[in-house]
């Protein structure tokens, strides 16, 4: 669980170097637990068997794409879950590095301890794809991987001043950009699924493209992402009234929004590259998102609806590695009993995708009873 502490710092419109080792006590936000469950939530979920039910029941194929990542260009649902997924890492490391100042850890020992933890996600990324694919497999576009390449990044950059930080994120924007359009492949720097400068350095560094056109330098543009998500921390972190956090939080993910859109034309947004109007704009999603989260659990006081996603968010490394290696045999143990909900006719690729679901869910929850959580 995330804590929070009330130190001077206004981000998402200033920063300061470091965390206050003096800083009072943090306080826990239940919001970013119920947020960061929610999101397992979605990731583990299967879309839910949408899209199996959209094959035999067109009437459905609107929901069951919003489940599902879009071909190339524009959003879906789908496509906000992962940079969400690494918003909250950033949104974490404000809270996670003041407690360890807190408790003595010196500059030095902080260093160490995020270049390990940024090394094991990118390691345990390793593992959970070669298991998948029944062979090594090494690969950089893993979500735990994006993740621990985005952490150390941030890490280092949110030791500056909050406008270096501020140039920085701009220069990885423009820069990947600037990057797609010098070298655009042979049908345009946008348009190119297998000739982009993306797809070049993947052949060229790991002897292959990725499937699907996913590209090994998303990680460039998704540091501002998680950048972003640090700012956001800090800002719960400061000593604003909640309408106040909730005011900026609404105020940026409106720029967000309007800044992606209008770039749109000349940047498209596309997830599988990771374009920088897609980080923007995908973003200000996020921003809007955590407001509601913020707006019902700590400004109304509705609580007690979080828990299933607390249990879920607690152990989010746990679930996510289970879905990425057990999800088949899972769907076919708990088959076995439900007979597949065939008597639901339909309909029973989403029963029985919530099912799954909620054999995982409890797994997670017997951990929660027990105090374990798997954490790299």
């Amino acid at each position: 669980h995330r804590r929070m502490a009330t130190i001077q710092a206004a981000p998402l419109v200033e920063s300061r170097k470091a965390p206050d080792a003096t800083a009072a006590a943090p306080k826990r936000y239940l919001a970013l637990d119920a947020y960061r469950g929610f999101i397992m939530f979605i990731l583990v979920s299967g879309g839910f068997g949408l899209r199996a039910l959209a094959r035999n029941r067109p009437a459905y194929s609107w929901i069951a794409g919003q489940f599902d990542h879009k071909p190339w260009e524009w959003i879906a649902f789908w496509d906000l879950i992962q940079p969400a997924f690494m918003f909250m890492v950033g949104v974490a490391m404000p809270f996670a590095l003041l407690i360890r100042k807190q408790q003595g850890t010196t500059d030095r020992q902080l260093t160490w301890h995020v270049g390990v933890r940024a090394f094991r996600l990118i390691l345990w990324s390793q593992v959970l794809m070669s298991i998948s694919s029944g062979r090594l497999h090494f690969q950089l576009i893993n979500v735990l991987a994006q993740i621990g390449l985005t952490y150390l990044l941030c890490y280092f950059i949110m030791q500056l001043e909050f406008r270096w930080q501020a140039v920085i994120a701009a220069a990885l924007l423009i820069g990947h950009w600037a990057l797609f359009v010098a070298f655009p492949g042979t049908e345009g720097p946008f348009l190119s699924k297998t000739t982009n400068i993306g797809a070049v350095i993947d052949k060229a560094v790991f002897g292959r493209m990725n499937p699907d056109f996913w590209t090994n330098i998303n990680f460039v543009t998704s540091t501002v992402t998680t950048l972003f998500g640090v700012w956001t921390g800090q800002l719960l972190m400061s000593p604003r009234s909640n309408a106040q956090k909730m005011k900026a939080l609404g105020g940026w993910a409106l720029v967000c929004l309007v800044v992606g859109f209008a770039i749109h034309p000349w940047n498209p947004i596309i997830k599988r590259i990771c374009t920088t109007s897609f980080t923007i704009y995908s973003t200000g999603w996020v921003l809007l998102m955590l407001l509601a989260f913020f707006w019902v659990v700590e400004v109304k006081g509705y609580t007690r609806w979080t828990f299933p996603l607390i249990v879920i968010g607690a152990n989010s490394i746990f679930i996510y590695s289970i879905e990425e290696v057990l999800r088949s045999w899972l769907n076919r143990a708990v088959g076995v009993f439900t007979f597949r909900f065939t008597l639901l006719g339909d309909f029973a690729p989403v029963a029985q995708a919530c099912a799954v679901l909620l054999v995982m869910w409890y797994m997670c929850y017997w951990l929660y009873r027990r105090k374990i959580f798997f954490k790299l």
